[in-house]
This record gives C-alpha cells, sequence and structure tokens, in this order.
C-alpha cells in the first residue's frame, strides 16, 4: 500500500470509522509520504510539528483558491470560512487573531471556571432528570454540546434562547472543512454558512447599537471605527469560526472521552478515586482519538523538504495530526490507551501560527466535566451502540445514548 492508496482508503466509510490502521501502514512508508503528483502526507510526529510551525508552508486561502479552484470558491460556506483566521496567512491572519486572541488567554480563561462549573452541574441535573427512569440519554446531544456551546456563546454574547440552534448548523458548515470529492457535499454546509451569516449580521447590529460588553460587542465597534484593523466581513467570518471551532472540538473531546472510558473501567475508577489526574486522561484523549484528526498546507517556497522529501512551491502537504500522535517514533506503544502518559504533547489542536486558541478552554472544561461526570453518576453506562460521525477530520460521535440511574 502506498500513500496514494492510504488517501483513497481513508476517504471511504470503512476508513473513515477506524483511520488508525491505515495510519499505522503509512508509519511503515516513513515520515513523509508521497501521495501522488503534488500531494505529500506527513505523518512523523516532528515532520508535523516543523510543517505547522514554518509559515512557508501556508493554508490555502481564498487568494490561492481564487487562482486553482475558483469553483470551490463559489461556495459561500468556503468563502466564509475562507475569510476566517483560519485559513488566511501573514499578514493578514496575525492581525485578526490578535484582536480575538486577548479573549482566550490564560487569565481569563482561569477567570471562566466558576462559570463552567456552574454550568456543568446544572447540565449533570438535567441529564440526571432526563435519565431518572432508566431510559437511554444522548449524552452527545445532551451535555457533550450544550456545554462548550454554553460556554463560548456566553463569551461571545450569543443570547441563551438561540444557542439550541447551532448544533445542526455547525455539523453542516463543517463539511466545508472536510476533503471535498464532489462539491454536491456542500449541498448542506451552503444554506448553513449563509443562515450563520444572517444571524451574526443581526447580532452585530444589535449589539452596536447596545453593546453589552461582550466580545461581539467589543469586536463590532473596532470594526466600525478602524476597517483597517478587521473589516465587517472578516468580523462575521470570525464570529462563524469562533462559535463554530468554540464547541466543536470540545463536543468531540468529551464524546471520544467517554467512549474511552466505557472501554477502560480502570481509568473512570481512577478519575472517580483521584488517583488519575484528569489533565494526563484529558492528554490522552487529544493523543489517542484525537476530535481534529488532519490540516493541511501548501508549499510557497522552493527548496523547501519534509523529512528529506522535497515539497516544491504548490505541493499539497496533509498533516495527519492523528497519526502523528500515534507515531511509534514518539510514542512507546502508540495503540495502547495509557492516560498516566506524562509527556504526551499531543498536535490535535495543530501548532504555530494557527494553534487553536480555543485549547485551553477545551482542556479546562474537559478537566472539570469528565470527573464530574463519573462522580455524580456512579453506575453511568452505556446503553446502545454509539454511532460515528461518517467523517475524516472532524472525528466524533453522532449520537452516544447512556443510562445515568
Amino acid at each position: 500500500m502506498d500513500g496514494a492508496s492510504i488517501i483513497e482508503q481513508l476517504m471511504t466509510t470503512e476508513g473513515r470509522f477506524d483511520p488508525y490502521p491505515l495510519y499505522a501502514r503509512a508509519h511503515e512508508l516513513g515520515v513523509a509520504v508521497p501521495a501522488g503528483p503534488g500531494v505529500v502526507l506527513v505523518v512523523g510526529h516532528a515532520a508535523a510539528s516543523q510543517v505547522l510551525r514554518n509559515p512557508a508552508f501556508a493554508v490555502e486561502d481564498n487568494r490561492s483558491l481564487a487562482a486553482d479552484n475558483a469553483e470551490l470558491l463559489a461556495h459561500p460556506s468556503v468563502e466564509l470560512l475562507g475569510r476566517s483566521i483560519l485559513q488566511r496567512n501573514a499578514p493578514d491572519h496575525g492581525r485578526v487573531r490578535s484582536l480575538v486572541a486577548s479573549a482566550f488567554n490564560a487569565r481569563r480563561v482561569a477567570a471562566l471556571r466558576p462559570a463552567v462549573e456552574t454550568t456543568v452541574s446544572r447540565l449533570l441535573d438535567e441529564l440526571a432528570e432526563l435519565g431518572a427512569d432508566g431510559s437511554p440519554v444522548d449524552f452527545m446531544d445532551a451535555f457533550a454540546f450544550r456545554l462548550p456551546v454554553e460556554v463560548i456563546c456566553e463569551l461571545l454574547g450569543v443570547p441563551a434562547a438561540d444557542r439550541h440552534r447551532f448544533r445542526a448548523l455547525s455539523s453542516d458548515l463543517t463539511i466545508a472543512l472536510e476533503v471535498i470529492q464532489d462539491l454536491g457535499e456542500l449541498a448542506a454546509a451552503d444554506p448553513a454558512a449563509e443562515e450563520l451569516s444572517v444571524y451574526f449580521e443581526e447580532l452585530i447590529a444589535e449589539r452596536l447599537a447596545r453593546p453589552t460588553g461582550d466580545l461581539v460587542s467589543d469586536l463590532a465597534r473596532i470594526a466600525a471605527d478602524s476597517p483597517e484593523r478587521i473589516s465587517g466581513e472578516e468580523l462575521l467570518s470570525n464570529l462563524v469560526l469562533l462559535l463554530v471551532a468554540g464547541f466543536e472540538t470540545t463536543t468531540n473531546l468529551l464524546g471520544n472521552g467517554l467512549a474511552l472510558l466505557f472501554r477502560h473501567p480502570e481509568a473512570a475508577e481512577g478519575l472517580r478515586t483521584g488517583s488519575l489526574d484528569p489533565a494526563l486522561f484529558t492528554d490522552e484523549v487529544l493523543r489517542f482519538d484525537s476530535p481534529v484528526q488532519l490540516t493541511s498546507r501548501i508549499s510557497t517556497a522552493p527548496d523547501l523538504a519534509v523529512a528529506g522529501l522535497p515539497t516544491p512551491p504548490g505541493t499539497a502537504v496533509f498533516v495527519m495530526l492523528g497519526a502523528a500522535n500515534h507515531d511509534p517514533a514518539r510514542y512507546a506503544d502508540p495503540g495502547r490507551f495509557d492516560p498516566a502518559r506524562t509527556d504526551s504533547q499531543p498536535l490535535s489542536f495543530g501548532g504555530g501560527p494557527h494553534f487553536c486558541l480555543g485549547s485551553q478552554l477545551a482542556r479546562l472544561e474537559a478537566d472539570i466535566a469528565i470527573p464530574a461526570l463519573l462522580d455524580r453518576f456512579p453506575r453511568l453506562a452505556l446503553a446502545e451502540v454509539p454511532v460515528r460521525r461518517d467523517r475524516l477530520v472532524l472525528r466524533g460521535y453522532e449520537t452516544l445514548p447512556v443510562t445515568v440511574r
């Protein structure tokens, strides 16, 4: 099996369901693996980190799409996300990122702990009520989605009455972040992008008229007063990104973590008794079953190479985060779930200029939520076979039915 075959297999439902055997085959081929003309897979941990931190490996932005794939750029979902910091390069990326980064600094995230704890407690109460008669409750819908969406919406200033709308819209929009083989796959993503755009246009107008001191109010005022710092279009795209990214990864982290606890009851017992550090457990979940499996870059400079493999300008470089987190050169027995590892340093949140702004917040939510869940429900059990989302880039569960009584 060569690199192109591995990509082909990863694009199947079976490959997406369990990509890890394919990653193991890729590791046998090398640290960086050719995968067809102008395509390279990076599966080694050190090499992936190198690519993520080198700005000469750029993200594919709307400017490059306009030149190379204008048909794709014509889709509202692709165009919207392409205006966000997720898919912008220097200098625009740094200019806009600096405006929102302060909302996610260590001090502000630490200050959110009481709010996260309160939200966790309330959602556990509701979970207990939903499952009081012993009937199955979908953990993903009742808790894993609601906790991070409550937190990010509070930070942004999105009214509580609107928050229930976002799970389906986010699920549809993030199709645009997958590896698109057929433009028809964007049929659900485009209307989701349009609906979210209209929603935030109205919220921005409301906050300009009546500011409330939240992030939307602050950024809307900057865009109105200093459009050279952030334009109206950039504001809109990045608010959508912050909403979607603010809970999409954390939702998958919580679901993937709980599913692993059902397979490893000794880890659940360790969290209940306090003998297992929740932060180490979160790190190992991120490493073992990363909520984000890959990201991509484009080589933009001559003489670039990854682990000795040349990547001339225009080379598409797929950074396989899930594979890098299972690199046998970096981790002893990488296919074993071991929450006692103390040196994980998973690449699940990326690295370099595009390192995830919300990584500390996601970790905080998981570190608080999972032990609280286990403490509240000593007999928490899997009720039915969980259903995976049929995605490659964003890996998580569609449903995870549990009983709590």
